[in-house]
């Protein structure tokens, strides 16, 4: 019997019958627009960020139905499963609304033909190439930041959403949060006169002890988790905890990342863009300075500053000197924007700066000042995840599309190779390459470790 008659049939014949399940059809039977479809969604990655951020800003919605996990550590993978079913079962009063089916490996999970789209909630190097694959197996994306480990796998990540038609929404969530449009848009609109400088303020990380090597745990798929990247002993420190959700180790080595300038970096070089008018460019020089540590396991950037010089005439200074968020100086004045008592996650890096205010300006009245109906108005979104999840209904982009990630990734990557060569290097945004310097250029990729990495997906 073709899947379509059952359904008609079952459902036809269940007419009045209090049933102890929803009547919920994946989308490939009414196709991703019919109005009384649900979004299956898969969870790729169960950790910390999962947990406090992804997993409730998506199921806070009606339209979602998360149905499925996959995470390289069972035991994290099997917490997944039940947070989802226990929120599902308080909602609904029933504890059958769904059996939420678990992947150690997410490559099974996007054959599954009934999953629409995935959450990638995974360590920074595990972003990219589940994306990538998704979007070859017709899924859209939600994608946490930064979006790729290097400028290389950005640039075809970017690539292959754009000829997919994929919906992937960057995990910038600042673009959903009304302070940070509205900052943008007073200085789109001419508000503290011609913008000359932005500051962003962004802290580094401390050094680490040395750890040594420990057995895997059991539960731990770790060649998986270590993915493309080099081969190396485990410790728990250098990935994440085995009881909690706390902070990761993972976030203060290079070998996974690069620290604070892609781990927060991504969002407010994202935000101060929307600002610049430079969404879909970047800097044309770039220098930096930085500390790292000399000894210990976590070897990520400490204290730093970072120039960027925009051919609009913009210049952009990033450092921890700064208070955390953005400040806008123009000719006529200035707007600083910061979260204020916004937290993405109960173990974010500065909840010092809880008690900054959200908006702040030279002048008062700067902030009271209303866009006029034919100023520039920039794209509103009230939540990022739910922002996405219409998105896929209408097939529109959404408010922080691949490109605009890519882009305000490159800056922070670019920020990174800056840090660890002594002088300035020329970038030309359109070629995406470093102008006349090999050693750079070399640092705009990676090695990548078979079978995992971008460079070894087989496209479809």
């Amino acid at each position: 019997m073709e899947r379509r008659d059952f359904l008609t049939k079952t459902l036809a014949g269940a007419t009045g019958v209090a049933l102890g399940f929803p009547t919920i059809v994946p989308s490939s039977v009414f196709g991703k627009n019919a109005p009384s479809n649900k979004i299956n969604i898969g969870q790729i990655g169960c950790g910390r960020i999962a947990r406090d951020h992804d997993l409730p800003g998506t199921w806070q919605h009606e339209i979602a139905r998360i149905m499925a996990v996959s995470d390289v550590d069972s035991n994290r993978m099997a917490d997944g499963k039940k947070l989802i079913e226990g929120y599902y079962t308080k909602k609904t009063g029933s504890s059958t609304y769904v059996d939420v089916q678990m992947y150690g490996d997410y490559r099974d999970m996007l054959l599954n033909k009934d999953i629409d789209a995935v959450i990638i909630s995974t360590p920074d190097h595990w972003h990219s190439q589940p994306a990538i694959e998704a979007a070859l197996a017709g899924k859209d994306v939600y994608l946490q930041k930064p979006t790729s480990l290097t400028i290389a796998e950005g640039r075809t990540l970017s690539n292959i959403i754009q000829q997919k038609g994929t919906i992937l929404q960057v995990g910038t969530q600042q673009r959903s949060s009304p302070q940070f449009r509205l900052a943008a848009e007073l200085v789109r609109n001419g508000r503290i006169g011609k913008l000359h400088t932005v500051r962003v303020g962004l802290p580094g990380d401390p050094s680490g002890p040395d750890a040594p090597t420990m057995p895997v745990p059991k539960n731990l798929n770790f060649d998986a988790w270590l993915g493309s990247t080099p081969e190396i002993p485990y410790t728990e420190i250098a990935v994440h905890p085995q009881k909690g959700y706390g902070r990761p180790g993972w976030l203060r080595m290079e070998q996974f990342g690069a620290g604070m300038i892609t781990g927060w970096g991504q969002h407010h070089f994202d935000s101060a863009a929307w600002g610049m008018d430079t969404e879909l460019t970047g800097p044309i020089r770039v220098e930096a300075v930085a500390e790292f540590p000399r000894a210990g396991l976590w070897n990520v950037h400490g204290d730093f500053m970072v120039k960027a010089e925009y051919a609009n005439g913009i210049t952009m200074y990033t450092s921890g000197g700064y208070p955390n968020g953005i400040r806008y100086e123009g000719t006529d004045g200035w707007i600083f924007v910061s979260r204020g008592n916004y937290v993405a996650s109960s173990s974010d890096p500065v909840s010092q700066e809880n008690s900054k205010k959200a908006l702040d300006a030279s002048d008062p009245r700067i902030l009271k000042s209303e866009i006029g109906e034919k100023e520039i108005h920039l794209y509103k979104s009230d939540e990022q995840h739910g922002n996405w999840l219409e998105c896929i209904q209408s097939r529109k982009q959404p408010i922080s599309p691949v490109e605009i990630g890519h882009r305000a990734c490159s800056v922070c990557l670019i920020s990174h190779i800056a840090m660890k060569l002594p002088r300035a290097l020329e970038w030309d945004p359109v070629a995406e390459r470093f102008k006349n310097d090999t050693e750079a250029n070399a640092m705009l990729s990676r090695p990548q470790r078979k079978p995992y990495g971008t460079e070894h997906i087989k496209m479809k």
